[in-house]
């Protein structure tokens, strides 16, 4: 009688791309919401920009596909690299972030009041964009050294002061938009890491009343906290019919262009686009451009893909094996939500204009490399709790 024969299991051969790229430990579902949204940017821009740019159709499309390049690849890169190391870099990173947002304010290049950008070879980088991201590394680094110890309010303050530092100088550009962001940023890892309310409570009222005190004794001295244009702006979306011509033009533009493109979108009759009324189609009024031309369905469409970025955001942050890694995801979140949230609704005429962009739809390096270097980060936490 013969021995039975040891049964031999041939495993899967992996192929070397796969396993060198990352692709088995990312989180596929985040990968493809982010590459969705990515790839609609790129065809709104295709659609609504032809006569941008005289003799030069496709000059947004092609500068945004290559961004988009661009920032898959330093995504994939990040995700292979153990975030946890840059706890290390915490002070190299933090300084590197304030010294690129003071830089602007000596080299940087103005544009419509704001001097925001230094200019490069191939595009205008943004620091503040990076900063988003930055900030979310060090300031998560530095509460983490911290986090085992009992949190008195000397240290909350001394904490929130480094997280609100960058914010000020961005403010400074002036820049309000990003500087509500990374003040969000900021306050969502200090929750994040349990600081008191109590802490929170006691600095807001002190705030508040340096605020009020500040702005009460600089308008009696005629000092102009915000300019004229900032301030019209801000309040622009509460009476948009005020002055439809000036201050609320760009509000009622793109509140036009979102209800005349009703359930299914009016395509390439998109007056609004086509005929160059709306402003800043390209970057901060995107998704008013997406509402015309695709109606609904298709900004019912890009809402539909934020959610899914943001499920799979709020899962990484769970699952994140080191509380380290849970305060990054945190502060990516906040990010991310925040611009979602304002941009979206300032196309709608909800919220002030702000100049906030919408993350990977709107035009822009900066914005776009900035983000995928975030979800980058995130694909690294993913990987880490994997293992």
């Amino acid at each position: 009688m013969e021995a039975a024969k040891p049964s031999l299991t041939i495993a899967p051969r992996r192929s070397r791309a796969v396993e060198w790229l990352n692709l088995r430990r990312m989180d596929g579902v985040l990968l493809g919401a982010a590459g969705g949204l990515i790839a609609f940017s790129i065809f709104t821009l295709a659609t609504s920009t032809r006569n941008e740019i005289a003799g030069r159709p496709l000059f947004f499309v092609e500068r945004q596909t290559l961004y988009a390049v661009a920032g898959i690849a330093l995504m994939i890169a990040l995700s292979r690299i153990d975030y946890t190391r840059l706890r290390d870099l915490r002070l190299t990173i933090y300084a590197a972030m304030v010294g690129s947002i003071a830089l602007v304010l000596v080299v940087g290049t103005a544009v419509r009041g704001s001097n925001r950008w230094i200019d490069l070879p191939f595009f205008q980088f943004e620091p503040s964009e990076l900063a988003k991201v930055l900030l979310c590394v060090s300031l998560a680094a530095f509460v983490y050294e911290r986090v085992r110890r009992p949190f008195g309010l000397r240290q909350t303050v001394r904490l929130l002061a480094l997280g609100l530092a960058p914010a000020a100088l961005v403010f400074l550009q002036p820049d309000l938009g990003t500087g509500i962001v990374l003040v969000a940023i900021a306050l969502a890892i200090l929750f994040i890491a349990g600081i008191p309310w109590q802490h929170f409570a006691a600095i807001a009222a002190a705030v508040a009343l340096i605020g009020i005190g500040t702005y009460a004794a600089g308008s009696a001295a005629g000092v102009q906290f915000l300019h004229g244009y900032q301030q019209d702006r801000l309040t622009a979306f509460l009476h948009p019919s005020d002055d439809p011509s000036d201050a609320s033009y760009q509000v009622n533009q793109a509140v036009i262009a979102v209800g005349s493109g009703k359930e299914v979108g009016r395509g390439n009759e998109a007056t609004q686009t086509e005929l160059l009324f709306l402003p800043e189609r390209h970057t901060d009024f995107i998704y008013a451009v997406i509402g015309e031309r695709f109606g609904f369905l298709g900004a019912a469409f890009v809402v539909f893909l934020y959610a899914v970025l943001f499920w799979r955001a709020i899962r990484v942050m769970t699952i994140s094996r080191s509380f380290y890694g849970t305060m990054i995801a945190g502060g990516v979140v906040a990010m991310l939500a925040l611009q979602v949230i304002v941009n979206i609704g300032m196309n709608l005429g909800l919220m002030p204009v702000t100049g906030i962009t919408l993350p990977l739809m709107s035009y822009g390096g900066s914005s776009v490399l900035g983000t995928f270097l975030a979800l980058g980060i995130l694909q690294s936490i993913h990987a880490d709790a994997r293992e």
